[in-house]
C-alpha cells in the first residue's frame, strides 16, 4: 500500500521524464510536482523525507534561480528534507551553491536512472538512521550535554551537533555561522575533540581583536630581525596547531591582502614566516566562525570568493537562543548553580516570575547575554530566589514564522509548551502535568507521541 511506502517528492517540469522517474521508482509514494507553487504545496501537504529537485524550472527553465529558491524554502520550512539537485547548467558551480544552501546531493543531467535511484535510496537510509541517532540522543544521559560540552535539549542544537560529529572525522574545513554568543568556540573545540586530532593543540584566534599589522605576524609568525622588536624566531598560530585544529574566529575581519596568504596556506598547506625565506610545511585544520554575512562581503568586494570556498567546505548554521525552545530556562539553571556556588550560596533557584520572564525574553545577546544576567541576578538576589527584577527581565517577542503546515503548527506549539514545562518544573511528571492543567496519563502520552523524555 502507498501509505506504508517512504513519500518521495519529485519536483520536475518535463512530462516524459516525471512519467519516467515515477515508474522508475515504484518502491516509493512518488508525488510530482512541476513547479515552485506545486512542490511547496506537496512539501506541505504529504511531508516527504526525500526531494528530488529540478533546478530549470518554470518560469527560469533555461536557467537555476527558481530552482535554488524551491531549495531555500524547503530548507526553510523542512531542514530535516533530504533535497537532491539536479541541473545541466553550470554543473560545477551549481552543485557548490546547492550544497551550501542546504541540499543534500547533486547530479549532473541528462539522468541516470539507475545512479540517481542509488542517491535516492542512500538519502532515505541517512533520514532513518538520523532519526534513531535522534531518538537515542533524546534518551541518553541526564545533562542534556552534546558534542563540545554544551546543553541542549532542542531538536535544532542536535541536528547541529550531529552535522558536527559526521564531519568531524574528515579534514574538511568547516564554517561555523551564527549570531554573537551562541557557542561557536564551544562548538569548534568539541569538533576538535571528536576528530582524529584530538591529541593535537586547539589554538584560537579572534581575527577581531587583533590590530590588522600584527594579525598577519600571530598567524603565521615571523623570524628573528624580521622588523623592529622581532628579538627572536616565533612560530604563529598556524604552527602552533600543528597537527590540531586551528579555529578562526570572526573570519570575516582578516584583511584582504592576508587573505591571499591565507589562501596560499590552504592551496598548498605552505607557510613562509614574516621575514623568512623557506617554505613550511604544516598540517592544521581550520574551523573558522563569523557573524557576518560573507556572500555580501563578496559581492561588495571585501573578502575573497575563492577563500569562501575554501574555508565554507561545510556550511553549518547556529540556532540562536531564542530559535531553542526550552534551553533558556535549562541554561539558565545550570549558570545558577554555577555562579550560586561561587558568588552566593544562599541563592538556591528561581522564582516563578523569573523563569516566566527567561521563557519569554528573545534573548538577542543569545547564551553570553543568559549567562551575564544570570550572573548579575546572583549577585543582587536578596532572597534564595532570584527574581525577575534581579534579572532586569521584562516582555518578550513572540515568534511569528509560518509552520510547515497546520499539524506541523501544532507539533510546535505542543513540543514549545511542554519543553518549556519540563524546563521549569525539571522534569518531573507531576508538576509538568499540573502546570499543563492535563493528567499523568495524558502527559506519558504526549511524551511518546513527540518522542520527547523528561
Amino acid at each position: 500500500m502507498a501509505d506504508d511506502k517512504p513519500k518521495l517528492l519529485i519536483v520536475e517540469d518535463d512530462q516524459g521524464l516525471q512519467a519516467q522517474l515515477k515508474w522508475a521508482y515504484d518502491d516509493f509514494e512518488v508525488i510530482i510536482a512541476g513547479d515552485r507553487a506545486a512542490a511547496l504545496a506537496a512539501l506541505r501537504a504529504e511531508e516527504p523525507v526525500v526531494v528530488t529537485l529540478d533546478l530549470g524550472l518554470p518560469p527560469d527553465p533555461d536557467g537555476t534561480s527558481e530552482g535554488f529558491a524551491v531549495l531555500e524554502e524547503i530548507m526553510a520550512l523542512s531542514p530535516g528534507t533530504k533535497v537532491i539537485v539536479a541541473s545541466g547548467h553550470g554543473a560545477r558551480e551549481s552543485a557548490l551553491t546547492a550544497i551550501d544552501r542546504g541540499a543534500y546531493d547533486f547530479y549532473q543531467k541528462p539522468i541516470d536512472i539507475e545512479q540517481l535511484g542509488l542517491i535516492v535510496r542512500r538519502a532515505f537510509n541517512l533520514h532513518q538512521i538520523e532519526e534513531e541517532n535522534r531518538r537515542l540522543l533524546a534518551r541518553a544521559g541526564d545533562n542534556n550535554q552534546i558534542v563540545g560540552g554544551m546543553i541542549t535539549a532542542a531538536s535544532e542544537m542536535i541536528r547541529v551537533a550531529r552535522t558536527i560529529e559526521r564531519v568531524a572525522g574528515t579534514n574538511v574545513s568547516v564554517m561555523l555561522l551564527g549570531a554573537s554568543g551562541t557557542g561557536k568556540e564551544l562548538l569548534a573545540r568539541g569538533l576538535h575533540e571528536a576528530s582524529g586530532r584530538r591529541n593535537g593543540a586547539f589554538v584560537a584566534i579572534n581575527c577581531a581583536a587583533i590590530p590588522e599589522n600584527l594579525l598577519e605576524s600571530e598567524l603565521f609568525g615571523h623570524e628573528k630581525g624580521a622588523f623592529t622588536g622581532a628579538i627572536k624566531t616565533t612560530e604563529g598560530k598556524i604552527e602552533q596547531a600543528r597537527g590540531g585544529t586551528l579555529f578562526l574566529d570572526e573570519v570575516g575581519d582578516i584583511p584582504l591582502p592576508l587573505q591571499v596568504k591565507l589562501l596560499r596556506f590552504l592551496q598548498e598547506r605552505t607557510i613562509e614566516r614574516i621575514g623568512g625565506r623557506k617554505s613550511i610545511e604544516v598540517d592544521t585544520r581550520i574551523v573558522c566562525a563569523t557573524h557576518q554575512d560573507l556572500e555580501a562581503m563578496i559581492a561588495d568586494g571585501r573578502f575573497r570568493e575563492d577563500l569562501y570556498y575554501r574555508l565554507a567546505e561545510i556550511v553549518v548554521k547556529i540556532p540562536a537562543l531564542a530559535e531553542r525552545p526550552g534551553d533558556a530556562v535549562l541554561l539558565a539553571k545550570v549558570f545558577l548553580k554555577r555562579f550560586a556556588k561561587e558568588i552566593n550560596p544562599h541563592v538556591t533557584g528561581f522564582a516563578s516570575d523569573a523563569l516566566a520572564a527567561i521563557d519569554a525574553w528573545p534573548w538577542p545577546g543569545n547564551v553570553r547575554e543568559l549567562e551575564n544576567r544570570v550572573k548579575r541576578a546572583v549577585i543582587m538576589a536578596d532572597g534564595k530566589l532570584v527574581n525577575a527584577v534581579d534579572l532586569d527581565l521584562s516582555g518578550g517577542d513572540e515568534d511569528n514564522a509560518l509552520p510547515l503546515n497546520l499539524k506541523s503548527a501544532r507539533e510546535q506549539a505542543d513540543r514549545k509548551v511542554i519543553r518549556h514545562a519540563l524546563a521549569r518544573s525539571e522534569g518531573n511528571i507531576s508538576n509538568t502535568a499540573k502546570m499543563l492543567g492535563i493528567s499523568r496519563p495524558t502527559l506519558y502520552d504526549l511524551l511518546k507521541q513527540y518522542d520527547l523524555h523528561a
